[in-house]
């Protein structure tokens, strides 16, 4: 993959992630370079059909609120520079500063994992289940002992319209 594509799909993942559009993101970048970006600069640079200067790496990465080695993040493949392409291995070890005293052994395993958690986490799915575990642990605190209705429970916003007393009736 060339290094650009491998920019562009970060570039979309992070935009998408903070459900911005194309054009959001091209006018907050304008605010950094002194004139946005139209929503087709974006979208060609998602694409990786663009070169970036270092102002614009610097743009987007404060339009998304993020790093510019987290820009650099890709996917297992091997990277495609202009005369070589290199490991993964390689090209992750590039968007560390290691320095003198900083010991490299298990970085790598650090920073996959950590890409992998940013993923995971950023998925709709688990803000969906995590809002269904807050509504669970409401009505769980707020049942009485078995058999008994409590008072709040019966049409309380948590149970979103549910009528308890007749889904009790109608499982006995």
């Amino acid at each position: 993959m060339r290094v650009e594509v491998a920019i562009g799909q970060q570039i979309a993942h992070l935009r998408e992630a903070r459900e911005l559009s194309l054009t959001q993101l091209g006018q907050a970048m304008g605010r950094y370079l002194g004139k946005p970006w139209s929503r087709q600069a974006v979208h060609q640079a998602e694409r990786g059909r663009r070169a970036f200067t270092a102002a614009e790496l610097a743009a987007v990465a404060l339009a998304l609120d993020t790093s510019i080695p987290a820009l650099f993040l890709a996917d297992a493949g091997p990277i495609e520079l202009p005369g070589a392409t290199i490991s993964a291995e390689d090209y992750r070890a590039i968007l560390l500063y290691a320095g003198d005293d900083v010991p490299l052994d298990g970085v790598e395993e650090l920073i996959v994992a950590l890409h992998d958690i940013a993923e995971v986490v950023s998925r709709p799915t688990l803000a969906r289940l995590a809002k269904i575990g807050r509504i669970a642990e409401q009505v769980a605190s707020t049942a009485g002992p078995p058999g008994e209705q409590h008072p709040a429970r019966r049409n309380s916003p948590e149970t979103s319209g549910i009528d308890h007393e007749s889904c009790q009736r109608a499982g006995s």
